[in-house]
């Protein structure tokens, strides 16, 4: 006889343990309701930990650290030895057992979170057009909300809860970069769109450098290798500067390379048709990152191999080791919501540096995180013509601010439910912007506040007031999150709560350049643990101009000059103001990978 499920009641269910799903799971049970958070996997993350993308992207900008991005932030800076300044791809590169850690001890803090690892669902609990819980493999979960913060937005599918998959062509949202059609064979992208039906995701792999003179064990090629995929992997880059793309402490080196890299698209149904269908990708996409770091150590030497220690090996599971846990997926199923994320929604306002403020149907501004991040998309072999929404801050580009809106996580039809991740309401092409780590944070910090001010009020989602939403995360006691994208506005500061709050109610007011006006003269304020890696240059400055972007360096030598960069928006504005040739002393932070100093002082 079969043995009984386990019947657990509680007043939110949060399903999936990853970027989103933790801190929708974590911002729940800190509101102080009953949170059951069920996971398949032994780290919490996601992308930041278990698919080894241990280099976020977007939000990079100290006024868009806040919630618990910013949270994170910190404690990395915090534990991570050797500092978070070693690749160019990212301000912050880690371990990815540090990140784990931070989320497990966060939960563990919590008496009212109970996390369930090891369970994958199997059913939503549904009646008529409320969903009620979820059925995993060991156990029977019933919730008065439910969020889907699974990687695939699993719960969609099982519980018949409208959603898309794929593409839109330019009928369905008017967006500018959608192809004009999705049947006809003459048009441009028909050939993208038939090839890809998501963006390709990333089975991350990392390597580990084991010194000069030193020798790592083989790298031995997987089934069916053919070096000619990765020809040209790093060509336009110096080797050094390839490897540097992702350096993680202790010289290791996260693979997540898109120019003929292991990026692994191919029939990309599979991802959603079932555990069969989807263990064959998987087992392929882990054998072709295989191949690409064999192919990387043929090409420069057995001092790099696997580091089959960064993570933990599952007996009878895929990855594990030097492999990834998870598949880095770009996409998800795609909610049908109350409202749709476009690309209209992210681009920035004519002339401006912002896209404009969601406002809901009742006029009311239901903005509940922010994001930053340029759009951009990862097709194997094609390239897909995007409008741009670039900006050149603090000595780099960087991407333009958008908000999300409450109701994108609102199923159109069904009650009960709420979602956290990738898999919120947003087009295919919007999705570039909003897929990546720090916003799927934010979505799923603003999900679990929701769900748990649901809760307290006995109502359901669509019921709740989106201003108390935005109350709550901006006036939260641990992790108080931005709903409104300033450049100038540092959460530490006196009046920021104030100028969140005032652009909640008058959205009308919100400056298309992004700056409020009110934060001028900040300092920034460093914790002991910065300190620690902070340096003094004297130098002199020399200034190129090109187009709309502007470059200062700082020369050091006749044979060292290093790009100046800043996340500070004072230090910003004063970068604008110096002069070619002038001799300046600075105290910053060096990324030597990168080839940049991250000014926070001028003297």
């Amino acid at each position: 006889m079969p043995r009984l499920k386990e019947t657990i009641t509680t007043d939110v269910l949060v399903v999936g343990g990853g970027t989103g799903a933790t801190a929708a799971a974590i911002q729940s049970a800190r509101r102080g309701v009953k949170t059951v958070l069920v996971s398949e996997l032994p780290w919490l993350g996601g992308m930041l930990t278990a698919a080894g993308v241990a280099a976020p992207d977007g939000n990079e900008l100290l006024a868009f650290q806040t919630g618990l991005w910013g949270a994170f932030l910190n404690e990395l800076r915090r534990r991570q030895p050797g500092g978070l300044d070693h690749a160019w791809v990212s301000f912050f590169t880690y371990e990815p057992r540090v990140g784990a850690a931070i989320f497990a001890n966060w939960v563990k803090a919590l008496p009212n979170l109970q996390w369930i690892s090891g369970n994958v669902p199997q059913q939503v609990l549904r009646a008529d057009d409320r969903i009620l819980g979820v059925c995993f493999d060991n156990l029977i979960v019933q919730a008065h909300i439910t969020l889907d913060g699974t990687e695939l937005g699993d719960l969609l599918a099982l519980g018949e809860v409208a959603y898309r998959w794929g593409w839109e062509d330019q009928t369905t949202f008017a967006e500018p970069s959608a192809p004009k059609t999705l049947t006809d064979p003459q048009d441009p992208l028909y050939p993208l769109t038939q090839t890809y039906p998501v963006q390709a995701p990333t089975w991350v792999a990392v390597l580990r450098d084991e010194g000069e003179g030193a020798t790592a064990a083989k790298i031995a090629p997987a089934l069916g290798y053919n070096p000619s995929q990765f020809q040209g992997a790093w060509a336009g880059y110096e080797t050094e500067t390839f490897l540097n793309y992702g350096q993680l402490p202790g010289k290791r080196f996260m693979l997540n390379w898109p120019q003929q890299g292991n990026d692994y698209g191919i029939n990309l149904h599979r991802l959603v048709q079932g555990e069969t269908a989807w263990q064959e990708w998987a087992t392929a996409a882990i054998a072709h990152s295989q191949n690409f770091a064999h192919f990387i150590q043929a090409a420069l030497g057995r001092r790099y191999g696997l580091a089959t220690d960064t993570f933990p090996l599952r007996r009878g599971h895929l990855g594990g080791g030097a492999f990834a846990l998870q598949p880095y997926y770009r996409e998800s199923r795609r909610l049908v919501g109350l409202t749709t994320v476009t690309e209209l929604s992210i681009l920035p306002q004519p002339g401006g540096q912002v896209a404009k403020l969601p406002v809901n149907d009742q006029g009311t501004m239901s903005a509940i995180a922010i994001g930053n991040y340029p759009n951009d998309h990862h097709y194997p072999g094609f390239n897909l013509p995007l409008q741009s929404k670039a900006l050149h801050w603090g000595g780099r580009w960087t991407g333009t601010p958008f908000a999300i809106p409450y109701e994108a996580i609102i199923p159109a039809s069904v009650d009960g439910l709420l979602v956290c991740d990738k898999n919120l309401a947003v087009s295919h092409i919007a999705n570039g912007a909003t897929r990546l780590q720090p916003v799927v944070l934010g979505v799923g910090q603003a999900a679990g506040m929701a769900a748990a001010l649901c809760v307290e009020q006995g109502c359901q989602p669509r019921q709740l007031d989106v201003r108390t939403l935005q109350t709550a995360l901006i006036n939260d006691p641990i992790a108080p999150a931005a709903i409104v994208p300033l450049f100038d506005a540092l959460p530490h500061m006196t009046h920021w709560r104030s100028r969140q709050q005032h652009y909640q109610a008058h959205p009308e007011a919100y400056p298309i350049n992004g700056n409020d006006g009110n934060f001028m003269c900040q300092k920034l304020e460093l914790s002991r643990e910065n300190t620690a890696f902070l340096s003094t240059f004297e130098g002199i400055l020399k200034v190129i101009v090109n187009g709309k972007s502007k470059q200062i360096q700082l020369q050091l030598s006749a044979t060292l000059t290093l790009n100046l960069v800043t996340l500070h928006p004072t230090i910003h504005q004063q970068l604008q103001g110096l002069k070619n040739n002038q001799k300046i002393c600075l105290t910053g932070l060096p990324n030597w990978a990168a080839g940049w100093f991250q000014v926070i002082k001028i003297a």
